[in-house]
């Protein structure tokens, strides 16, 4: 890239276990190619989002909340493009638009990165896209992370699970509706009197209250059976560990207490689950990202299906569902394993599986996501340089407005049900050491061979800068 001014990539963090590794790899392909990169926690960077001039701001959503986040960031001359980090394993298109996409925000955003052509159609239904809005089908830097040259970034890690846990099978949760980290966060908080009514929770905003209830329901019933399922795993397979890991906003309370009365039960939520896929002798899951990404290794998983709707299966969990082996009942389940751990039968597949995946995955081979995204990028900065961006505010205005922002979303992180609040942020972004963030670059680096040496530096406890 020929530029006088290193151009400036803004890459924010929400879920760590999920997002930081791939951001990371994003942020050093970007670097490569001539780009000075801040990764971090989402709510740090915005709230500081005066510190930074004129870069290019990468949103991994663009709902109702993002929307006074762009104005602001628009003030301040940033540049704004947009993924969703849901849109590979998403609602209904109704749902969806109401919790995922706002008109007024996507007015913001110059560019948008689609997952696949199902996001692409997705997203091209929206009768508030702009209409002149570009949209990208590049794939995902998580996807990058699934590729078969990326898999020894994550050998050593697996090693060490191993070690640890031996042979294992992998139960990942994803009932974040109905056992968040907060009850303000399900699907229904409780009811204030014991007559009353069940009031809607943050998870089900844009939902109608019919299909949240519906949803409400069937997660419950299959919850239930999952609490039934993991005790019963360790009894039917001694030779395994159970290794339970939760969605990232969900409650483990839960989880532990079953633990505490099983001997070969462990729970456990941390780093990628990349490592945690290629340790494991199987992973059993219902409707659970978790599948799509076990497909793409070649990772025998198995949906767990005791509980069905074909509105929320079809509708929802088409996409992992159809990725796995899938048994109803727990003595299928225990039938399929076995013949799992005893090397009869390995990963699902078949013809209608891989054209399944190539519709919602790009860049399963060939040049990287993050090579095809910084591809955009380039065209972006060159484009913008060329014009006159005004940040169209005043120095003091705009110190103003980023204080009042802060003072928002602060005063917000108290509400019920707010993702703002500092506990919960925590919880999905711990604070990272430098040397374990440059850690991470350099074993990036080792693996895709870069040409240029890669500089980390921290900003904050939650933020790093990557330069060449």
């Amino acid at each position: 890239m020929t530029s006088g001014q290193t151009p400036l990539l803004l890459i924010p963090v929400e879920n760590q276990v999920r997002e930081l590794d791939p951001k990371l790899l994003l942020a050093c392909v970007a670097a490569q190619r001539g780009f000075s990169s801040i990764v971090g926690s989402r709510r740090e960077m915005e709230f500081n989002i005066d510190a930074f001039s004129d870069a290019i701001y990468l949103s991994k959503s663009m709902t109702v909340r993002s929307l006074l986040f762009f104005r602001i960031a628009r003030r301040f001359g940033h540049k704004i493009v947009a993924w969703d980090e849901e849109a590979l394993v998403h609602l209904p298109p109704s749902s969806y638009f109401s919790r995922r996409m706002n008109r007024s925000a996507l007015k913001y955003v110059l560019s948008l990165f689609a997952w696949g052509q199902d996001n692409i159609e997705l997203w091209r239904q929206y009768p508030g896209l702009p209409g002149d809005t570009p949209i990208h089908a590049v794939g995902n830097p998580r996807g990058d992370m699934l590729r078969k040259e990326m898999r020894a970034y994550y050998e050593k890690d697996a090693a060490v699970l191993r070690r640890t846990y031996g042979d294992f099978i992998l139960v990942n949760t994803n009932f974040n509706h109905v056992n968040a980290f907060g009850t303000d966060i399900n699907l229904f908080r409780p009811a204030k009197t014991p007559r009353g009514k069940a009031r809607f929770g943050r998870g089900a905003r844009g939902m109608t209250r019919e299909y949240a209830k519906g949803l409400w329901d069937h997660k419950h019933a299959l919850f239930s059976s999952f609490k039934e399922l993991i005790p019963a795993l360790e009894e039917t397979f001694p030779e395994c560990t159970i290794v339970v890991r939760p969605h990232p906003t969900e409650n483990h309370e839960v989880y532990r207490s079953i633990a505490a009365r099983c001997r070969r039960v462990r729970i456990c939520n941390k780093g990628n689950v990349v490592p945690w896929l290629m340790a494991a002798r199987a992973l059993v899951h219902n409707g659970c990202t978790t599948a799509v990404e076990a497909y793409v290794m070649g990772v025998p998983a198995i949906s767990y299906r005791s509980a069905v709707s074909d509105e929320y299966d079809n509708g929802f969990y088409r996409l992992p569902n159809g990725l796995s082996h899938q048994c109803f009942g727990f003595q299928e389940l225990a039938a399929t394993l076995r013949s799992v751990l005893d090397g009869a039968l390995g990963a699902a597949d078949g013809p209608e599986r891989q054209q399944l995946i190539d519709r919602f995955l790009d860049a399963q081979d060939g040049p990287l996501a993050c090579e095809r995204m910084i591809d955009v990028l380039e065209t972006l900065h060159k484009l913008s340089a060329r014009l006159s961006v005004d940040s169209g505010a005043p120095r003091m205005q705009r110190w103003l407005l980023a204080k009042g922002l802060s003072v928002a979303r602060q005063l917000k992180g108290h509400l019920p049900g707010s993702h703002n609040k500092p506990e919960y942020q925590q919880h999905r972004y711990p604070e990272l050491a430098l040397e374990e963030v440059r850690a991470r670059v350099s074993r990036l680096g080792h693996v895709l061979g870069f040409s240029k040496e890669l500089s980390i530096d921290r900003v904050s406890g939650t933020m790093f800068r990557v330069n060449a």
